[in-house]
């Protein structure tokens, strides 16, 4: 496939949920035409004002576009929404780019990859981290695979979004996302079980958090997450739905490799147990809810 130096003026943005939706208004606000399209449409609704266009339907969408950037939920909506029938990657032009951002498992990015082609359409499996500040703020780490030519193609693109690293083959940008979140859904589960330690102990948490930062145990998931516990704010930036979603996918990706990760499995589990308990549309950071849960023999308390 070639890939043309045309410049990128249109971009259409399928899915503008928690991080869809400030990606799209950031890339309104540098000066790029962009169409929005949402499976709930009032989520759309709302960025007219930051400039978004919205369309109908996914395809009225994108039929113009030169690049089409997906954010949605999982990879099976992925699948149903740009490779299912009458779906997106059928509505684009020829020699346009399709950016899959959500995190989706590595064999599906993979497959997107195959049917864009079949079109002679590029893509690019760009999933992100940095959650909801990151998406507002233009902060996101990207982590892209596919065509390395494709993705300086799209460097003024990914430009407005944060920072853009290109790791290698299609699905390496699935691969490197279910990495980022082993680290991240470790991470938070650790700052949950020593501020729960602190405060079985005696201790003040928000002291024991002021204490720790700058030191070894800081990081942005403890600055962050930390917080978000210490004030019992767990309003979603990233749900713990999403969280268990991706850990599953990374266990089963390693089980297919012959891979054992028990501190992942024992944080899948985890979290699992926090869906299962009716908890899953809080933020992950609300893990500490079901430490508590454990430790108490009842329900905790928000």
């Amino acid at each position: 496939m070639t890939t043309t130096g045309a410049a990128i003026s249109n971009i259409a943005v399928i899915g503008t949920g928690i991080m869809g939706g400030p990606m799209a208004g950031r890339l309104a606000e540098a000066g790029y035409g962009v169409t929005a399209w949402n499976r709930t449409s009032d989520k759309a609704q709302g960025l007219k004002g930051l400039g978004v266009e919205t369309a109908a339907n996914a395809q009225d969408a994108v039929r113009q576009a030169d690049v089409v950037l997906c954010m949605l939920s999982s990879g099976p909506v992925c699948e149903a929404v740009l490779d299912g029938e009458g779906g997106v990657i059928a509505a684009m032009r020829p020699g346009s780019v399709l950016l899959v951002m959500s995190s989706i498992p590595v064999e599906t990015a993979v497959a997107l990859g195959e049917a864009a082609a079949k079109r002679d359409i590029d893509c690019l499996d760009a999933p992100v981290s940095g959650g909801e500040k990151g998406a507002k703020d233009g902060t996101l780490a990207i982590m892209a695979g596919g065509r390395a030519e494709v993705v300086e193609r799209l460097a003024p693109v990914f430009a407005p979004l944060g920072r853009v690293t290109h790791v290698g083959p299609a699905g390496s940008g699935a691969l490197t996302k279910l990495a980022n979140q082993l680290i991240v859904a470790s991470t938070i589960c650790a700052v949950a079980e020593a501020l729960t330690l602190a405060e079985r102990g005696g201790a003040d948490p928000a002291k024991v958090r002021e204490a720790l930062l700058g030191g070894f145990a800081d990081s942005t998931v403890f600055r962050q997450h930390g917080l978000r516990m210490v004030e019992r704010n767990f309003e979603p930036g990233g749900p713990a739905k999403y969280q268990v979603k991706d850990t599953s996918t990374a266990l089963g990706f390693a089980r297919h490799h012959g891979l054992r990760l028990p501190i992942s499995e024992e944080v899948d589990r985890l979290f699992q147990a926090m869906v299962d308990h009716g908890d899953g549309d809080l933020d992950h950071s609300a893990v500490i809810l079901e430490l508590q849960r454990m430790n108490s023999g009842g329900e905790s308390t928000a």
